[in-house]
């Protein structure tokens, strides 16, 4: 999840799915409630624990946080060097995840069908959406946290997509690589306001309406395929302080035509066979995750 997130374009929510525990996660963060905190106040540290799934909860924090703080600096290299065969492994990863969860869906009709559809729309839509240039107050930068975690945590919706939207992407990059203690701080107070309330009404709404909900996510999971689809021609670019031109907005455009518009090898070979990696990637993964199922 941890690895995903980095990616604008690429949900941990979506890791979630695959792997089996979306629906412990959200209703391990619904567990932190005031009564978990009732709990902690009166030292009921065992209660408490046990409440929230504190196990699970750590394990999962302690792998995300492994993650950005080892994988931030190599992603951040891959997508300079290899971007076109890293969005080419992702793509096949989240083009063959959407069907996966489908099968959650016990019975299709009219409604799923529809919140399959606007899924699909909606998601396409913020995909080409123009960065915008925000802020870098302390405020706008908590408001970026709020937003981009409950983007996090739904599969499809990218919280780094949301974060590069709202012109933050490379400065939160750069905050966490340069160890920027205040504004991590922010953005973290940010991500622990919106995950908190927002996990409430997403658990609520999978469990009242989950065949529904499902489909609402699987079409988020399609419609996201345009954000990471690998050959992209840059329209727009954007000059830091210190001189770098960086790329704030691009459109889809086949392989085909990569080579006569940007001049470089559309690498196509290379980019089905990372494809077919994070095909058997997610089989991969969700065998493990039966495997280890039928065990416990």
């Amino acid at each position: 999840m941890g690895a995903a997130d980095v990616i604008p374009g690429v949900s941990g929510g979506t890791v979630a799915f695959i792997t089996g525990i979306y629906n412990e996660l959200i209703h391990s963060i619904r567990a932190i409630d005031a009564r978990a905190l009732r709990l902690l106040r009166t030292l009921q540290l065992r209660e408490c624990w046990k409440k929230i799934n504190g196990p699970f909860l750590l394990t999962l924090l302690l792998g995300i946080l492994t993650s950005l703080l080892t994988l931030a600096r190599l992603v951040n290299y891959l997508l300079q060097h290899y971007a076109i065969l890293v969005w080419s492994f992702f793509f096949g990863l989240i083009l063959i995840s959407a069907p996966l969860v489908t099968r959650e869906i016990k019975k299709w009709n009219l409604a799923t069908i529809l919140a399959f559809i606007i899924g699909i729309i909606a998601a396409y839509l913020i995909t080409v959406l123009t960065p915008t240039q925000s802020p870098e107050n302390l405020l706008f930068i908590y408001i970026s946290g709020v937003l981009a975690i409950c983007a996090m945590i739904l599969p499809g919706i990218s919280g780094a997509f949301v974060l590069l939207l709202l012109g933050k992407y490379q400065y939160m990059v750069n905050a966490l690589l340069q160890g920027n203690i205040p504004i991590l701080l922010t953005f973290a107070f940010g991500c622990i306001t919106g995950i908190l309330s927002f996990s409430r009404l997403l658990t609520w709404i999978l469990d009242h309406y989950h065949s529904f909900t499902v489909a609402l996510l699987a079409g988020f999971m399609l419609g996201s395929l345009n954000k990471i689809w690998p050959w992209r021609h840059t329209l727009e670019y954007r000059t830091t302080e210190t001189g770098e031109r960086l790329p704030v907005y691009d459109v889809s455009i086949m392989p085909w035509d990569y080579l006569s518009l940007t001049g470089k090898d559309p690498q196509l070979i290379g980019a089905l066979i990372m494809m077919a990696l994070g095909v058997l990637l997610v089989f991969s993964i969700e065998k493990a995750a039966a495997l280890i199922k039928t065990k416990t």
